[in-house]
């Protein structure tokens, strides 16, 4: 009687652990058989393993934990189209019809200058830091020069050369769809980018945006910009003055972070109780020097890629 029980045991307990062995294969996804997207070429990973735990960990939390962090500009919004570069929020300005040539050269001899400095790899942030402060501030005042009207943007906006990634809509409809709180950190021109987004139909009420704002006089005529100075490496600085947008999501431990600079690896900074974290970046420019360093720095790399297929291929496994 007791040979028989023990076998019932052992019968029911191999047939739970069975069953939890399945459960565990169907929410851990292997990249290579079960993700077709973590194939393309763009895609490169260091450690497929930790990938695999943290995509397997942000599954289990679900919807009820995820929060996304993420920068703007080459980020969500592309890089180049055809063999073109596409504009940033601030090269929208940059470009448009609104500002003298004469500004529009000065504009273009700083970014000449400095974005040159921005992506050079013999430079630490801390050498950089100087630098993107004296770009942002510059270029801004050559900006508060011109008199912009607030009422002329969604024009600027319909008429640049700004396109967002592909597959952006399931992105941003999805994540819309359960709940998932969006923010968007940026180093551009809120404004601008608010825009865009609104333009492009995605602007939820999910999302969250903290960048650099216009401020306008009593005409709507740009007088300043509010706040501090949000720049491409200080977003560590920001993050720590989000606390309180973070807190509001204390049980949103999970998250998924992307960005396209090194400087965006501390957006999360500011979230106290970090569960999983992902962090996927894009590599646009000087992809042989920077490669090695992506990769030591972002979980998954994805090199000249102008879409949103592996994020999208990550959340439909989530949620």
């Amino acid at each position: 009687m007791q040979a028989l029980r023990l076998w019932t045991l052992l019968a029911t307990y191999a047939v739970a652990v069975g069953q939890n062995q399945g459960q565990k294969n169907q929410e851990c996804p292997k990249l290579n058989a079960q993700m077709p997207e973590f194939q393309k070429k763009t895609v490169h990973i260091k450690d497929p393993g930790r990938v695999e735990e943290i995509i397997c960990g942000l599954i289990k939390g679900g919807a009820a934990k995820l929060q996304i962090i993420t920068d703007f500009d080459m980020t969500l919004s592309r890089f180049s189209y055809n063999g073109k570069r596409c504009p940033t929020c601030h090269n929208i300005i940059d470009n448009s019809k609104l500002i003298t040539e004469e500004c529009r050269k000065k504009l273009l001899q700083l970014k000449e200058t400095y974005y040159a400095i921005e992506i050079d790899p013999a430079l630490t942030i801390e050498e950089k830091y100087p630098y993107m402060v004296e770009w942002y501030n510059k270029s801004h005042a050559l900006l508060i020069e011109q008199g912009l009207q607030k009422d002329k943007f969604a024009e600027m906006v319909r008429e640049s050369d700004v396109m967002l990634k592909e597959g952006y809509e399931n992105f941003f409809d999805k994540l819309s769809e359960h709940n998932i709180p969006v923010f968007i950190f940026s180093a551009g021109i809120g404004d601008i980018l608010e825009e865009v987004i609104h333009q492009a139909g995605v602007y939820h009420s999910n999302v969250k945006v903290v960048s650099n704002f216009m401020d306008f006089d009593e005409n709507g005529i740009l007088k300043g910009f509010k706040g501090e100075l949000i720049h491409v490496y200080n977003k560590h600085d920001g993050a720590l003055k989000n606390t309180e947008y973070f807190k509001q999501l204390k049980d949103n431990s999970n998250i998924i972070l992307l960005g396209d600079s090194q400087g965006d690896l501390s957006m999360a900074d500011g979230v106290a109780n970090v569960e999983h974290i992902l962090k996927i970046g894009y590599l646009n420019d000087k992809v042989d020097e920077l490669l090695e360093k992506y990769m030591d720095s972002y979980d998954i790399v994805l090199v000249k890629d102008e879409s949103l297929e592996v994020a999208n291929s990550i959340l439909q496994k989530i949620l």
